[in-house]
């Protein structure tokens, strides 16, 4: 039993606190620190010379990530730990940095979330994408956080018999890649705005998936979706509406299926008392600060949009991602 005179701020401290370890990893991303040093390590001098840095703040920055267990402090040397050196060297397949620099971008408007909660209006609009930066940033974290996620999640859907696959508002096309090379014979549309197109179809390219995989522009609140299709894969797209325009958008999916066919969403889904996990409610918030009326969706609230837009038989799967992102299926009556 909690008593008064057991009660320790210390937890409390420690959350207000904790955005310092959060601007020291933001800090050594944005100067590419990590990769810098390499896998052999470096001197703070050479580090120092490479970035062109000053001496003494730099040895504070190295320091308080040898404190944070991403680098690691041999004699005179600074060598990177097997975590920092697999997702915070830009060179590795496994490369988290552009997320990172997401993250640090939104800072600002999380600073302001006081002024969201009292008017209930965003704080970040789309221009803060006018930046090339950020919308880098933006864009290559989407890219890698599908590519981490794809090679696991993939095989969890049974897809067999499936001919024609749409990724609505797929971005580069990271699912529909993946899918189609699961899938032998699965040919998938990419659907999404035009400024997307040279990211995605150098993506496609890169996997050799130009013969499997096609791109559609378009906005899905605006323009008709081309094609029928027996599957349809909506991937982290709904969180950014609100709910009436979340009806809207899976209802448009449903109608581009043909009888029989399966709607898949993909979010970070909250338990339906809304108040866990924690990081579909924290994203919640991050979607109050930067959209009109987005948020994250419980697995009754995204189970009604696909029954109002005349799916049966809806099912959560049982894949569970990193960040408590989850899926829900409904099928299309014959």
């Amino acid at each position: 039993m909690t008593t008064e005179d057991s009660l320790n701020p210390g937890r409390l401290l420690g959350i207000s606190g904790s955005y310092w370890m959060t601007c020291t990893l933001h800090a050594a991303v944005k100067l590419d620190v990590f990769t810098a040093i390499g896998k052999d390590g470096k001197t703070v001098d050479q580090v120092a010379e490479n970035l062109g840095a000053d001496l003494r703040g730099l040895s504070m920055l190295l320091n308080a990530l040898c404190a944070m267990d991403l680098l690691e402090k041999r004699g005179d040397l600074f060598i990177p730990t097997a975590e920092a050196t697999a997702f915070l060297v830009k060179d590795s397949p496994r490369y988290i940095g552009f997320m990172i620099m997401h993250h640090h971008h939104l800072v600002e408007s999380w600073s302001r979330l006081n002024e969201s909660v009292i008017t209930g209006k965003p704080v970040r609009t789309r221009s803060h994408f006018d930046d090339a930066e950020r919308l880098e940033s933006f864009l290559m974290g989407m890219f890698n956080n599908a590519m981490a996620m794809a090679p696991h999640l993939v095989p969890t859907i049974d897809l067999s018999g499936k001919k024609r696959l749409l990724d609505l508002g797929g971005g580069p096309g990271t699912y529909a890649i993946h899918f189609c090379r699961h899938n032998p014979g699965l040919k998938a549309t990419v659907f999404d705005l035009p400024t997307t197109r040279p990211f995605a179809e150098k993506v496609i390219a890169r996997f050799n998936q130009e013969d499997s995989v096609d791109f559609q522009e378009g906005d899905f609140h605006l323009n008709p979706i081309t094609g029928v299709y027996d599957v349809a894969w909506l991937s982290h797209i709904l969180h950014g509406e609100n709910p009436e325009d979340c009806q809207r958008v899976v209802q448009k999916a449903a109608d581009a299926l043909e009888p029989g066919g399966i709607l898949l969403i993909h979010e970070f889904i909250l338990d339906n008392t809304r108040d866990k996990p924690l990081f579909p409610a924290l994203f919640s918030l991050n979607m109050l600060l930067g959209t009109q009326g987005g948020q994250a969706y419980s697995e009754m609230e995204l189970s009604v949009m696909l029954e109002k837009a005349g799916l049966r038989d809806i099912n959560p799967l049982p894949y569970k991602g990193p960040m408590e992102s989850g899926i829900i299926s409904g099928i299309k009556p014959a």
